[in-house]
């Protein structure tokens, strides 16, 4: 597990921090406008994308038994799915582009939506590799895709192509992606398909399917408020300003999520295990990734002024909001990975729907007075959020959300402090690049310092498994 979770943190780091630097690049080179384009109509190819799955692809890695025929039969769904969806995304394009008031929107939809074809044939494999903790193979597709699409996406923004620079880094890294994974992973469909053997995996699928529709959805309807009610440059500032935090939870939590889930199916009927490996994931997680979110709530002004310029100095208080929200992100992870690892995919639904209830009822309270107000809705909605996911965990694993908090409380607590001290630094006046170094320099040192004063479980658990894997290295040196 711990192999292949090195192997998908490799994968998600090189991935994320080309891209978060070619997103720097492009954001200096086009417009918010321009960007507010984009994030408008990726929120739909987003929701249609989470169709492309249907939920058979968490199937196929939770069911003990899966086979060859499991995996044709999924395959060969999947694409006849994303055929007609892509159907429904070239005809409906029209209509979209007449909801915003911008035909010019036609042909961009049509072209990102290509995206769903291809997430099509990349799915089945992207499960198989999943299934068999074979991760080492993301790192290589993932990469190959993201360099490929940078490239062409800065030369084509530097030749004025604007918009479609945009449109051509997603749809080519997608494209590379998938290539690059066909070539090294062996798995090919056979000639197999049984509707018998797709009636169960949808029945555990499916709930999924909706679980993940309904929070897509409800992860992006602000930002289809936003660019409905108010300005393209508005969004742009929203959505830039979460790319910063979402770099270091796609990083580590993702990572952690994609190898926990099918490494708690393997243990599924010990549960004092999933318990164990839960709150082991939960705490190091939140050790790791607190330091980073605080640090950046309180930095965000001289950080987004240096990186971004000046121009985007409007994304400095929802970058703020985005790094505390984004903080508790391996709560909700875990808690929901053992719920999956279980088979309780009914309750899984169940609290999604729950979930986001409380999050429309939320958006409708705030929408009218502003995006800052929604904004501020989120941190509320977190709250809650996280209750509702502990709650099944204290009946299920005997692990409640005092118990969760507790166990993460310190971490968080350090992290404030931490980033409260650093953020005086910014007083003494010098340029914005020194001023950032010398404060993830006393961060880190003031961090580490308290972690070895107070005794934190998670940073001997952490330095050990650093020296644990100095000591393979030297190993395989001698």
């Amino acid at each position: 597990v711990f192999s292949s979770l090195i192997w998908r943190f490799a994968e998600r780091c090189g991935a994320q921090f080309v891209g978060f630097f070619v997103s720097i690049i492009l954001a200096r080179l086009l417009s918010p406008d321009e960007y507010g384009t984009i994030a408008l109509i990726t929120v739909f190819t987003r929701i249609l994308q989470v169709f492309v799955d249907s939920g058979l692809g968490n199937s196929l890695i939770q069911k003990k038994d899966a086979d060859d025929t499991d995996f044709s039969t999924v395959f060969y769904t999947n694409i006849v799915f994303c055929t007609l969806l892509y159907s429904l995304v070239f005809f409906g394009a029209p209509l979209l582009a007449k909801f915003y008031n911008d035909m010019s929107l036609t042909p961009v939809v049509r072209a990102l939506g290509l995206t769903i074809l291809i997430s099509g044939v990349k799915n089945v494999q992207q499960a198989y590799v999943s299934r068999n903790l074979m991760f080492k193979r993301f790192f290589f597709s993932t990469l190959g895709g993201t360099i490929a699409a940078a490239v062409i996406g800065v030369a084509m923004a530097y030749m004025g192509f604007g918009v479609w620079a945009l449109v051509a880094q997603q749809v080519i890294n997608l494209l590379i992606d998938t290539v690059i994974l066909w070539m090294t992973v062996k798995w090919r469909p056979k000639l197999l398909f049984s509707f018998s053997r797709l009636k169960r995996l949808f029945s555990f699928g499916w709930k999924l399917l909706v679980s993940k529709l309904l929070d897509t959805v409800y992860a992006d309807i602000r930002q289809l408020v936003i660019g409905k009610m108010y300005s393209p440059a508005d969004l742009a500032f929203y959505t830039k300003a979460k790319q910063f935090p979402q770099l270091v939870i796609n990083n580590l939590s993702t990572s952690i999520d994609s190898v926990l889930f099918p490494a708690m199916a393997n243990v599924q009927n010990d549960k004092e295990h999933v318990k164990s490996m839960m709150r082991r994931s939960m705490q190091t997680s939140i050790y790791l990734i607190a330091p980073i979110m605080m640090g950046m709530a309180f930095v965000s002004k001289t950080l987004i002024r240096f990186v971004l310029t000046e121009k985007w100095i409007a994304s400095t208080p929802f970058l703020v909001i985005f790094s505390i929200t984004f903080m508790f992100q391996p709560l909700h992870t875990a808690n929901l990975n053992a719920i999956k690892a279980l088979g309780r995919s009914d309750l899984f639904l169940k609290l999604e729907i729950i979930k986001k209830i409380v999050g429309i009822i939320a958006l409708l309270c705030t929408m009218w007075f502003g995006v800052m107000a929604m904004a501020y809705s989120l941190l509320v909605t977190n709250v809650i959020s996280q209750i509702i996911n502990t709650w099944p965990n204290k009946k299920l694993l005997n692990y409640s959300y005092i118990d969760q908090l507790k166990d993460i409380m310190p971490s968080i607590l350090l992290s404030i402090f931490m980033g409260f001290s650093v953020s005086f630094i910014a007083l003494i006046g010098l340029p914005d690049f020194v001023t950032l170094i010398i404060q993830c320099m006393a961060g880190i040192c003031i961090y580490a310092a308290g972690s070895k004063i107070f005794r934190f479980d998670s940073f001997d658990y952490v330095w050990g498994l650093v020296m644990s894997i100095l000591k393979i290295n030297k190993k395989h040196e001698k």
